[in-house]
């Protein structure tokens, strides 16, 4: 069976080795028919802390790390800096 990815956007790195990722998913509501918003966190094990707040990643569901951390990250892309 193929693990889940996910992409989401980093909101917190104050860990060591850890990223917190913000994954927003887009849905019809069943009864009034509108789109809406939801997002969750996911902890996200980063070996290198290469990942900082605004960068865009995308996450790979894997075997308990510790506690929280239930998914890796596989690849990203830095935000732009002006």
């Amino acid at each position: 069976m193929p693990k889940r990815t996910l992409q989401g956007v980093v909101v917190s790195d104050k860990q060591a080795k850890t990223v917190v990722v913000r994954v927003d998913r887009r849905f019809t509501h069943p009864i009034y028919k509108k789109t809406i918003r939801r997002s969750k966190n996911y902890h996200a094990h980063d070996e290198s802390n290469e990942f900082k707040p605004g960068d865009m990643v995308w996450i790979e569901e894997s075997k308990p790390i510790s506690k929280l951390k239930r998914w890796t990250v596989v690849r990203g892309e830095h935000k732009k800096t002006a």
